[in-house]
């Protein structure tokens, strides 16, 4: 189903190889061009046939698209808008899929001509791989994606990007770009936050060895040590570009953390089971709502 008569997305990593993968298989535009300043990155791209034309240049990439697709870290957004909005084709569609939306409107609302559309997006998916070798066409199917058109925006416009995201696989849903950040605040970044200091933590242990951090490592472990392995670029723009909401989560896991050394001080069972009885039904409603995979390698796929 075409959609879409040229897509153009800037960064080929994890997302944006996916994103060329899904696009290619459910044929929802006439051609794709792909674009990243890693020459590596384009050449792999080139040796995947993942897209009909690849270029290290953002301005002839965009060049006759009526969808671009920024899956470049957040904090590159601005420069990107500058440069690219002014060559951007009439009635053309900019989006993104970062997972920070209040400062991307900010970052980008400056350059969007009138006579163009700007509505964010983030498609709430992802492993701890990165480059164009990590990306896999079913990494959006079943997942949900969230736009964030700033109020004015066509809805036509925002029902055509819909769409496109549907034929992806994906359910969309609609927030406001403050309502996301608080939300994903929460539901991934703190998590992965705590989990660059969880590991860090180990491994500054100084009579824990590293051989045995390595070896005994439970499965708890070894999920923070997988949401840990994540691109650091990407992690490090998201906490700068989201650091109000960021913060405000970080300062109620403080709150609750103390509540809980208190109760583990003051041997207070009763309070700590009840906390985890509690706690544990939120895991059941992840897989009741569809939204965890019932295979033992979630999130490690690097291939279909």
């Amino acid at each position: 189903m075409v959609i879409f008569n040229q897509i153009t997305i800037i960064g080929m990593g994890l997302i944006g190889s996916s994103l060329a993968r899904a696009i290619m298989e459910h044929g929802v535009t006439k051609r794709l061009v792909g674009c990243d300043n890693n020459e590596k990155h384009c050449q792999t791209v080139q040796v995947l046939n993942l897209v009909d034309h690849i270029t290290s240049d953002p301005l002839e990439a965009i060049q006759g698209s009526d969808l671009i697709i920024l899956a470049t870290p957040v904090g590159t957004y601005g420069a990107l808008g500058e440069a690219l909005c002014p060559h951007m084709q009439a009635g053309a569609i900019l989006t993104d899929v970062g997972s920070v939306k209040s400062n991307v409107v900010k970052s980008l609302s400056p350059y969007i001509r009138e006579d163009c559309h700007l509505i964010p997006g983030h498609p709430v998916a992802g492993t701890e791989q990165s480059g164009p070798e990590a990306g896999f066409a079913s990494l959006f199917d079943g997942r949900w994606c969230i736009l964030t058109p700033p109020e004015g925006t066509d809805p036509d416009m925002v029902k055509i990007l819909e769409k496109f995201w549907q034929a992806l696989g994906s359910k969309v849903e609609h927030m406001t770009p403050e309502h996301h950040d608080m939300v994903l605040a929460i539901t991934s970044h703190l998590p992965h936050l705590i989990a660059y200091n969880i590991v860090g933590t180990a491994r500054h242990l100084e009579e824990v060895t590293n051989s045995e951090v390595i070896k005994y490592s439970a499965g708890g472990f070894r999920d923070f040590t997988r949401i840990a392995a994540s691109d650091p670029t990407m992690w490090r723009d998201v906490f700068l570009n989201n650091k109000e909401a960021v913060l405000e989560m970080l300062g109620r896991f403080s709150e609750d953390l103390t509540a809980l050394q208190r109760s583990i001080r003051y041997d207070e069972g009763d309070k700590l089971f009840e906390l985890f009885d509690r706690n544990r039904r939120i895991r059941q409603q992840i897989i009741e709502a569809g939204q965890e995979e019932d295979v033992t390698d979630f999130g490690r796929h690097t291939e279909e």
